[in-house]
């Protein structure tokens, strides 16, 4: 609500009680490093004052608290919360996330503008700011069979909607610098406009090239060395923790008071479990100041740097002006949030209770061809076998070469190796694909796990150590509108349901935890030793993160590009 000048004047200098007032607290300036204290004084939904006494309307009592700006994660797929935008607000606002810049590339891969438009009206209702970059790679190589093909004329329409920032993560780096024409016709629509990057591993020439068109952000570093090269490239570095990709360890050394002003934090891909387990950004804050990170580089970090970089002027500094988004915290060390407000408002159940509901796209999306145990068998005739090699904590892949004897026409899981099948099978109902290949590190013994979660093209992707489980496991996706399901000796240990385009739950962000931890005992009890099983066989999948992945059209080496002949 845009309040009139007058008032936030008047307000701001105390001719009349302001509409808000926070009360014996005070205020980390995260420009200075300093402590202010005295009130803060809130006209709608704007800071007007701070550092002097104020009356108003309605009094809050924070004595003892420190006020910090609103968390901004810079950069998520809201879908990968396995929940709507609306129960992900409820889920991670009361943390102190106040804004969520999200990349609705998931469901666009599925169902397309129709999906980006589903989170553009929610972004309406949401008690947080939800902001949306526009998918810019749907889907996100020519190697991979997508439900929906979203081009530069069809982001056309969106580009001036409120809630848009500009152009999601681009992840055809090679499409950018060999000038690839659909590449360039999103890139020219977008000049001048915030367009956010996606180049892991990319250095030299090539990253110049990459920056040179205008890609500002970039959330994929996953080194050190990487993160500091981007940063002397003229990039905001986002620094990421999700529940797969663990960056945080590897760049929180480089968080400093001096980078702060050019680096943020960002989930990409957090699911509710450890977000009940762990937290969301405010994790991220407290373990690294735990490192010792200093304390005003991470809140920084979490609040201005996030602002600046996407050109939000108004908001993550608690000053007069600014977006009333603020978090009370007991201790900035340990980052538990007292009270939140978002836009002014308190971030409670009362406010979520207000909100209206936009209704759920994409039901019945799972189109995929029955299958049954030969339709995982492998055809090569070459016992020397690429394969996929998962790290614990990471969606970059090791590019391995095994041994595999041909037994009967077939190469057969050899779990003393811990060479088990993967296979991947359209379900978009186009072209009914199906693509088998290896992989090593799930640890895997019997039985079978399968997903529609399946970054990016979003396919049903199986692992396992039986044919039969793999093809009950990918069948049942089909009945349940796709999701996650665990199989053993032919029955189904724990499964959950995500109808909405076989990405999200309709369920409470609750039911979802609890099915998660059902499901993550289920995998473990086959012998799998990731902590994230479901989202690390999701990005099995990704033919754009290196080294070696698999989609519906064969196994792909993502260093060249292209996909292996069977």
């Amino acid at each position: 609500m845009t309040m009139p000048l007058s008032d936030l004047i008047a307000q701001g200098r105390g001719d009349v009680p302001a509409d808000k007032v926070l009360r014996g607290g005070r205020v980390l300036d995260v420009v200075t490093g300093a402590f202010v204290e005295g009130d803060v004084a809130i006209c709608g939904d704007t800071i007007v004052g701070i550092g002097a006494d104020y009356e108003g309307a309605e009094v809050i009592d924070v004595t003892g608290l420190t006020l910090v700006p609103g968390f901004i994660d810079t950069h998520l797929h809201i879908e990968s919360s396995l929940v709507t935008p609306h129960e992900f607000d409820r889920c991670v606002g009361p943390r102190g996330i106040t804004t969520a810049i999200c990349d609705p590339h998931e469901i666009a891969n599925v169902i397309g503008v129709e999906g980006i438009q589903y989170f553009l009206d929610s972004a309406t209702q949401t008690v947080m700011d939800i902001r949306v970059n526009l998918s810019s790679c749907v889907p996100s190589s020519h190697m991979e069979t997508a439900g929906a093909r979203i081009e530069a004329e069809d982001l056309a329409p969106l580009r001036d909607h409120p809630q848009v920032i500009g152009l999601a993560e681009f992840m055809n780096y090679p499409g950018v610098i060999f000038q690839d024409p659909g590449c360039m016709a999103k890139l020219e629509m977008f000049r001048g406009g915030h367009i956010d990057g996606h180049c892991p591993q990319l250095v030299g020439k090539d990253l110049n090239a990459y920056v040179a068109a205008g890609i500002r952000t970039e959330h994929e570093a996953t080194t050190a060395e990487e993160a500091l090269e981007k940063l002397r490239k003229g990039m905001r570095v986002l620094l990421r923790e999700g529940s797969v990709s663990k960056d945080m360890a590897a760049l929180q050394p480089i968080l400093t008071d001096i980078t702060s002003a050019y680096m943020c934090l960002c989930t990409d891909d957090r699911n509710p479990l450890d977000i009940g387990e762990h937290g969301h950004l405010d994790y991220m804050i407290r373990w690294m100041i735990a490192q010792g990170t200093p304390v005003l580089a991470a809140y920084r970090a979490a609040s201005l740097s996030a602002a600046e970089a996407f050109g939000l002027k108004d908001r993550g500094q608690i000053a007069p002006g600014k977006r009333a988004d603020i978090v009370a915290l007991s201790s900035l060390e340990d980052c538990r949030a007292e009270m939140v407000l978002a836009g002014g408002v308190v971030v409670n159940d009362a406010a979520f209770a207000t909100r209206q509901i936009a209704p759920p796209v994409g039901r019945n999306s799972v189109k995929a061809p029955k299958v049954t145990a030969t339709s995982f068998r492998a055809t090569s005739n070459q016992t020397m076998t690429d394969v996929i090699g998962v790290m614990e904590g990471k969606i970059i892949t090791e590019h391995l070469r095994e041994e595999i004897p041909i037994e009967d026409g077939d190469k057969c899981p050899d779990t003393a190796r811990d060479l088990i099948r993967v296979a991947v099978v359209e379900r978009h109902g186009i072209n009914g694909n199906i693509a088998t290949g290896f992989v090593k590190g799930f640890g895997l013994k019997h039985g079978a796990i399968a997903s529609t979660v399946c970054h990016d093209h979003h396919n049903i992707a199986v692992v396992g150590a039986d044919y039969d489980d793999m093809a009950l496991a990918a069948n049942r996706l089909g009945e349940i509108e796709g999701g996650f399901v665990v199989v053993r000796d032919g029955k189904v240990l724990a499964e959950l349901a995500l109808p909405v385009a076989g990405l999200m739950s309709l369920e409470p962000f609750e039911e979802v935890r609890d099915r998660l931890i059902d499901l993550r005992a289920a995998a473990k009890s086959l012998g799998v030793v990731l902590e994230e099983p479901f989202l690390q066989l999701a990005f099995v999948a990704l033919p754009v993160i290196p080294a070696l992945k698999i989609t519906d059209r064969g196994m792909v080496d993502v260093v060249k590009f292209e996909i292996i002949p069977g």
